[in-house]
């Protein structure tokens, strides 16, 4: 079975929808480990109260980041993880540490990609007017925002909608589609051609 740790650094609203994809078993996983660089933040306490074991790695306690992401990788290998799912953790990761596991992280991005690209996707989108936007997970690699893209879920923005509204419209989005795309890859449905991902 497949073993997930999930990068956040907020308030983990898609690790919720993670765990509770796992628990119904819609996802055929486990969810093995929460990496986190924030300890307030409020995907700790919902790792905790599901039961999952969270690595805390402050960047501050490290000379560099090559010494910041090997402890990571202690913490990967300990508990053998298979795939790295990316949910809100706001730091970019090395190219070596992309290669490393590369074809095994993704993801989510609020937008179409290759639209908006970026840490305020929905507020860009909202304030340039465009009619349709929505969420991507997609592969990571070294650039940012770039990797093949899995699944994406439009999202039309209404005349009455404000940047909040967006926002948790946007969100709901996210936690159908991202649980979807671990299925896919703990399933094994997912294959890297080049560029391009095919859903099998």
């Amino acid at each position: 079975m497949t073993n997930i740790a999930v990068f956040a650094s907020g308030r983990g609203t898609n690790l919720s929808a993670i765990i509770k994809a796992v628990k119904k078993g819609k996802i055929q996983a486990n969810l093995s480990l929460l990496v986190c660089d924030q300890p307030g933040a409020g995907a700790v306490g919902r790792a905790k109260r599901a039961g999952v074991k969270t690595a805390l790695v402050k960047r501050q306690d490290f000379h560099g980041k090559k010494e910041f992401e090997d402890k990571i990788i202690e913490y990967l290998e300990e508990s053998k993880i298979d795939l790295i799912v990316m949910a809100g953790f706001m730091r970019i990761l090395s190219p070596g540490f992309v290669e490393k596991y590369s074809g095994r992280i993704l993801n989510i991005h609020p937008a179409l990609l290759p639209a908006f690209k970026g840490s305020h996707a929905i507020k860009d989108a909202f304030e340039y007017g465009v009619k349709v936007t929505g969420a991507t997970v997609h592969f990571v690699d070294e650039k940012m925002d770039h990797g093949p893209i899995i699944l994406q879920k439009a999202v039309v923005i209404e005349g009455n909608d404000s940047l909040g509204s967006l926002e948790n419209k946007i969100h709901k989005a996210e936690h159908r589609l991202y649980p979807e795309a671990i299925r896919l890859f703990c399933e094994g449905k997912l294959k890297l051609e080049g560029r391009s991902v095919k859903v099998l």
